[in-house]
C-alpha cells in the first residue's frame, strides 16, 4: 500500500467528498418540480444510455410504486426502441418516442447521463434531441449528470451536476450518485405516497 492508501480507501473518500459537495437546494428544487408534475397529473419520462438506461428502468419502478407517479422509459421497451433506431436512426429515437407518448407541458423528462449530451461532439445526441422536443412543448427537464452537465445542464429546470473529484472515476461516481439522488427524491416526505417494504416490516 502506498502513501495515498488503497484504491478502495481512495474511492470511498471521494464518495464522501462528493456527498459533501452536492447542493441540497437543487435537490429540493427537483422534488418540488416532480411534486408539481404529480399534482397536475403529468408523467415522468426517464431517459439515459448505458448505465443511465439501467438507472432509468429502476427509477421508473420507484416513482410509480413509491411516489405514485405515472413513469416510463424508452429503454424499457427494447422492441420499440430498436425499431425506432433501425427505421429512423439513433439520434431521433428518444425524441420520436416522446412524440409518440404525446409529451406535453404537464410532463417532465428526467435525464441520467454522465456527459449530459453534446451535439457538437456528437455524444449522446439522442438525449439532446429528446430535450429539445421536451422544451418545445413546455415540459419540465431535470437531471443528474456529471462533468460539466452538457446540454442537460444548459436547458434543465434543475440539474444536479455530480462534481468531478477524480477524472479517472467520473463515470462510476456519476452513475452511482444518480441512484443516490433519485432515491433521495422518491423517498422525500413531499413525494413518498406508499411505504417501502422493509421500512414497513417491524423487527
Amino acid at each position: 500500500m502506498n502513501n495515498e492508501g488503497t484504491y478502495v480507501e481512495k474511492y470511498l473518500a471521494q464518495t464522501a467528498r462528493i456527498t459533501e459537495l452536492i447542493d441540497p437546494k437543487i435537490v429540493e428544487k427537483m422534488v418540488n418540480i416532480v411534486a408539481q408534475v404529480r399534482q397536475s397529473s403529468g408523467r415522468l419520462f426517464f431517459i439515459g444510455v448505458g448505465g443511465g438506461a439501467g438507472n432509468a428502468g429502476h427509477a421508473v419502478n420507484d416513482f410509480r410504486k413509491i411516489a405514485g407517479i405515472e413513469s416510463y422509459s424508452p429503454t424499457d421497451n427494447v422492441s420499440e426502441l430498436t425499431a425506432r433506431i433501425n427505421d429512423d436512426g439513433w439520434d431521433s429515437s428518444f425524441a420520436n418516442w416522446l412524440k409518440g407518448s404525446r409529451i406535453n407541458s404537464k410532463d417532465c423528462v428526467f435525464v441520467f447521463s454522465v456527459g449530459g449530451g453534446n451535439a457538437e461532439k456528437n455524444i449522446s445526441n439522442n438525449l439532446v434531441q429528446a430535450l429539445k422536443c421536451a422544451k418545445e412543448v413546455g415540459a419540465k427537464v431535470v437531471g443528474v449528470v456529471g462533468r460539466d452537465g452538457g446540454y442537460t445542464a444548459q436547458v434543465a429546470d434543475a440539474a444536479v451536476i455530480i462534481p468531478t473529484v477524480d477524472p479517472e472515476t467520473v463515470t462510476p461516481h456519476t452513475e452511482s450518485f444518480q441512484a443516490v439522488v433519485w432515491h433521495m427524491i422518491v423517498s422525500h416526505p413531499s413525494l413518498k405516497a406508499n411505504e417501502m417494504k422493509w421500512e414497513s416490516v417491524k423487527k
